[in-house]
């Protein structure tokens, strides 16, 4: 067990330092504020606090993990090494930078409290981000800074062993429609057929009479390729499915289409089953609510994960709704069109409401790449590069690796095209050393 000895323990420095030293690294962490029982532990220890006590492991801390609320930081983003890091320390410091007070501030997604200019769906963008404007997006800053701490602890602490963990994929397919054409009522086919007349898209026509006369497979409707992907692996991919009423938004199957219900059955068999919650979801704790409890019914089982449409994140209000319905996983941490780090980790963590100053029971599964921002990226090799950059990157920390696919991701739809061998490099990228 790791003893930090600080001058005060607030709910900010347990979570920060529980998600280096315990998720990260794996060593179980205690605090004291007493120097004669840190001086008494014979083990690995160290201190977090303004002065060193002796010649022990000492960073010196920022004040921010003994703040409340939010205040007005001066961060200036510094080289260190082959990464970056902020909240510079002192010369005396083991380390150059206050990685918990770090950590803290971007794990507790801080900046996102703070002003900044939303997209159109009201999202918070990558370009808003401190780690896009000091380019560190593409990198796990958080777990990376974790080992180097580590290293600094070895040094001091040679006989202690270190737990090891390794790298894993998390696969995470999105289900906002399961079919393209199928099971969308009489009113919606004349009007998707309409559309495609007035449009010109006779092709499209085409394939969706085909696909009507059962003469041809719905381009959607692509889970016995995922279900086969899945038997290969013995980690289990993660399915969102959206159940949600029609909306503007959401323009899915309703949820009591009896082949969709079976569709969700079958492929909970296989692989763990999620709700995707609908636009008018997210910020209406109602709806929310009655999308659970549609969801429960058809699982015969309690949902313990969830995912937003368009993944919209409104802090804290998205998750404060989760924990008050006892939906305690999320995988709607990340971005859109930017593959990258949102909170500067690839390790799961928990979310920390700073309105509240407590961490919530509510697990944070960060995902790093949507399909959708390789669609900026319009050769195949480049796509695979920028795929294999990322793995790497994630790999030198040996952390989770969270993709996110569509099911219309695999069909055979032009623009989607060689995503199939993406996935199977992302699969295929926990065999190789």
């Amino acid at each position: 067990m790791l003893l930090v000895y600080t001058h005060k323990i607030t709910p900010r420095l347990t979570y920060a330092f529980k998600h280096i030293c315990t998720r990260i690294l794996g060593i179980p962490v205690n605090f004291t504020t007493k120097v004669e029982e840190f001086i008494a532990h014979d083990s690995i220890k160290m201190s977090y606090t303004k002065q060193s006590l002796s010649s022990e492991v000492f960073v010196r801390s920022h004040e921010l993990l003994f703040e409340q609320g939010l205040s007005d930081l001066d961060i200036h983003v510094q080289k260190w090494d082959d990464t970056k890091g902020f909240f510079s320390t002192s010369e005396k410091s083991t380390l150059p930078f206050d990685v918990f007070a770090a950590t803290f501030y971007l794990l507790s997604r801080y900046e996102e409290y703070l002003p900044h200019v939303k997209d159109d769906y009201g999202r918070f963008t990558a370009t808003e981000s401190m780690a896009f404007k000091h380019d560190f997006l593409h990198q796990p800053v958080i777990d990376i800074w974790a080992y180097k701490l580590k290293t600094v602890l070895q040094k001091q602490f040679p006989e202690f062993q270190f737990p090891e963990r390794s790298y894993t994929v998390k696969p995470i397919i999105d289900v906002p429609s399961p079919y393209d054409f199928k099971q969308k009522g009489l009113l919606r086919t004349i009007g998707g057929i309409l559309k495609d007349v007035v449009n010109l898209k006779f092709k499209k026509l085409y394939l969706r009479f085909l696909v009507l006369f059962g003469l041809r497979h719905d381009p959607f409707d692509t889970y016995k390729y995922i279900l086969n992907k899945q038997k290969q692996y013995n980690f289990k991919f993660q399915f969102f499915f959206l159940i949600g009423d029609y909306s503007t938004f959401d323009k899915g199957v309703s949820a009591q289409k009896k082949q969709y219900i079976s569709l969700i059955k079958h492929v909970a068999d296989y692989c763990h089953v999620g709700l995707k919650a609908s636009y008018f979801a997210l910020e209406n704790s109602t709806i929310l609510k009655k999308e659970k409890k549609r969801m429960e019914s058809i699982l015969n089982t309690s949902l313990s994960a969830s995912r937003q449409s368009f993944s919209k994140l409104n802090l804290p209000e998205a998750y404060r709704n989760l924990v008050d319905l006892e939906i305690f996983e999320d995988y709607t941490m990340g971005y859109v069109n930017h593959l990258g780090f949102r909170a500067g980790t690839c390790t799961p963590f928990f979310f920390y409401d700073l309105d509240y100053e407590i961490q919530t029971p509510l697990k944070v599964h960060p995902y790093h790449l949507m399909d959708y921002a390789l669609l900026k990226t319009h050769s195949q090799l480049d796509k695979k590069k920028a795929v294999n950059e990322l793995i790497h990157e994630i790999k030198a920390v040996n952390g989770e690796f969270a993709p996110v696919f569509h099911n219309y991701t695999f069909s055979e739809i032009e623009r989607w095209q060689g995503f199939k061998e993406l996935f199977n490099l992302m699969l295929d990228s926990t065999y190789e050393a």
